[in-house]
């Protein structure tokens, strides 16, 4: 059961870390080279469109995985690997859900909040485009580096 849980906690954590890189080096940079209403308008949908069952499934569930496997890291922490299953989900839900939840989902909130085509649109879409990617490169080298961790914890 232990093994079934770091698996699918690793693919979980691989795949957040390839959405994330996605956005940060393609959907970002295609974004910011579109005039701020478009952009604005184009990103809105994104932001309603993401929140599918799948994604909300392999996001919140490898985070609920990563709990459950933080816990049994501590309650057997002197197996071998128990600090890797630490590690992995630790940077999982601080890296990735942590900072989604403080960073992200706020910046996501504004930008909805703003009609594309309004003047303080610009001013908060050139701000969006920073901080958002910005968190968005921690989310995915969080989840990249949990992935990895996980791993290692599969050879133990």
């Amino acid at each position: 059961m232990l093994f079934a849980l770091n698996l699918v906690a690793t693919l979980g954590c691989g795949l957040m870390a390839g959405l994330f890189l996605a956005f940060s080096t393609a959907v970002m940079k295609a974004l910011a080279h579109l005039p701020a209403p478009a952009g604005i308008a184009a990103m809105q949908s994104i932001n309603v469109t993401i929140l599918n069952p799948a994604f909300l499934a392999t996001f919140l569930g490898t985070a609920v995985v990563c709990f459950v496997l933080m816990i049994v890291s501590l309650l057997s922490w002197h197996s071998p690997g128990s600090v890797y299953l630490l590690l992995g989900s630790a940077l999982y839900l601080v890296g990735t859900l942590l900072v989604t939840l403080v960073f992200n989902v706020p910046r996501n909130e504004s930008l909805a909040s703003v009609a594309s085509d309004d003047n303080d649109g610009a001013d908060l879409w050139a701000d969006y485009l920073t901080t958002w990617t910005a968190w968005n490169h921690v989310r995915a080298a969080a989840a990249f580096a949990a992935a990895a961790s996980l791993t290692i914890a599969l050879h133990h």
